[in-house]
């Protein structure tokens, strides 16, 4: 009996696979439909460390906290909502706020004062580990790019 089930079962099913290319000719398609993709979103809250140094306000100099999430900032950064707001502007804009100067990128030779700052964390779901001078034109530049999460120097 069990032998028949099995013989029975097998033949049902290459009886069915033999069929199935002849039922599906002519069709075009995918035999399975396509399921939607769903964009990647950016982390619930990122996190960073934003340390600063040699700013000219002992104020702004030091180490803070900053967590931007979807609805909510929070943290021990001086300006919290202000920080996160231009993180998220730079990023709407495609740009990567935590970039390097470019190897190749021309710079003026100018000192912008002795400030210092260091960034941790994760922005977007990727790791932060950036550095910032006043060293040069492009390092002034970059600088000012991310104020209010770096300090204006002297103010």
């Amino acid at each position: 009996m069990l032998r028949r089930l099995v013989l029975t079962t097998a033949a049902s099913l290459a009886a069915l696979g033999a069929a199935a290319p002849a039922a599906l000719a002519g069709t075009t398609g995918p035999l399975i439909p396509e399921l939607p993709t769903v964009p990647l979103l950016a982390a619930a809250t990122d996190k960073l460390t934003v340390t600063v140094a040699g700013s000219g306000n002992a104020a702004l100099d030091g180490t803070f906290e900053l967590e931007c999430g979807t609805r909510t900032a929070s943290g021990t950064h001086p300006k919290v909502q202000g920080a996160c707001n231009r993180l998220e502007e730079l990023s709407q804009e495609g740009k990567d706020p935590f970039a390097p100067v470019g190897k190749d990128q021309l710079c003026t030779m100018q000192h912008g004062g002795d400030a210092t700052a260091h960034i941790t964390g994760t922005w977007r779901g990727e790791q932060v580990d950036a550095h910032f001078q006043r060293t040069d034109g492009c390092e002034i530049q970059r600088w000012d790019a991310l104020e209010p999460v770096l300090p204006k120097p002297g103010a």
